[in-house]
């Protein structure tokens, strides 16, 4: 989406460069130079390296959801098998079981993040945490 719009900023960009670079030739040969306005070369340039910060962002954002994707490919479990016959259990399907066991493992890692966050907060904020709330307890 990006791409047209820097194409037509670039020809832009060149266009304002030459009418300038034109005028400053002829006011340096002592010529007379047209009295129209000239659009600024600093304004197109600043243009340009927008357009340009926008698609670089957009790129790295691409990266990153890539890389996300292939990480998620990679450390996320398999299918669990939803076939109740087993010749059409598909070969690269976890058991039930072993897929319990990464949920739970992961679900533990979260809560481990969260309490380390929740700890961290804690410390930069200065506030000592509340004591967990215990059967009987208020919320």
């Amino acid at each position: 989406m990006l791409i047209p719009q820097l194409k037509e900023s670039l020809q832009t960009l060149m266009k304002v460069a030459a009418q300038n670079l034109i005028q400053n030739t002829n006011i340096d040969n002592g010529q007379k130079s047209s009295d129209g306005p000239i659009q600024r070369f600093d304004k197109c340039l600043e243009e340009f390296y927008a357009l340009c910060d926008q698609l670089e962002l957009c790129l790295r954002l691409a990266h990153e959801c890539l890389s996300q994707s292939c990480d998620s490919a990679k450390h996320s479990p398999t299918l669990v098998p939803t076939a109740t016959k087993p010749d059409a259990v598909q070969p690269d399907s976890l058991p039930y079981p072993q897929y319990l066991a990464v949920i739970k493992a992961q679900i533990s890692c979260a809560k481990d993040i969260h309490t380390a966050l929740l700890d961290c907060a804690n410390k930069v904020t200065g506030k000592t945490p509340a004591p967990p709330a215990g059967p009987g307890g208020t919320l």
